[in-house]
């Protein structure tokens, strides 16, 4: 990740930031990859860490080079929040927030309807779809 991306990251925890919730410390990208990691580990079933590992890569290979500060908060909260609730194990059939949903690119969408379909596939015995 490129020196503004951890320098913005690790300055992001200031109250008053709208985005997130000023309780939560916002991680920096390196740390929170390796936690999003460890998490999977932890606490997802072998076939569906594979899947999620993955996804984690490609997302954060796709992100290295975003300059947009609201865009990267955005990306590393969405991804702590995550993290947050596969650690918490709450995360089984929870559906997306009609707010985030409704903010979505097209692109944005149809990458959900992928990874739903990779999903699916899996569990029906299809094999590794990423």
């Amino acid at each position: 990740m490129r020196q503004s991306f951890a320098r913005l990251a690790a300055a992001a925890p200031t109250p008053g930031n709208a985005l997130r919730p000023s309780h939560m410390a916002l991680l920096p990208p390196i740390p929170l990859y390796r936690r999003l990691f460890r998490a999977h580990r932890k606490h997802l079933p072998a076939e569906m860490r594979v899947l999620g590992d993955e996804y984690v890569k490609a997302e954060f290979r796709a992100h290295r080079k975003i300059d947009n500060p609201a865009h990267l908060i955005g990306f590393l909260t969405e991804w702590q929040l995550y993290a947050q609730k596969i650690e918490g194990d709450n995360w089984a059939g929870e559906k997306i927030d009609e707010g985030k949903l409704a903010k979505m690119s097209d692109e944005q969408i149809h990458q959900m309807y992928e990874l739903m379909q990779a999903i699916q596939k899996h569990r029906s015995g299809g094999g590794s779809a990423l």
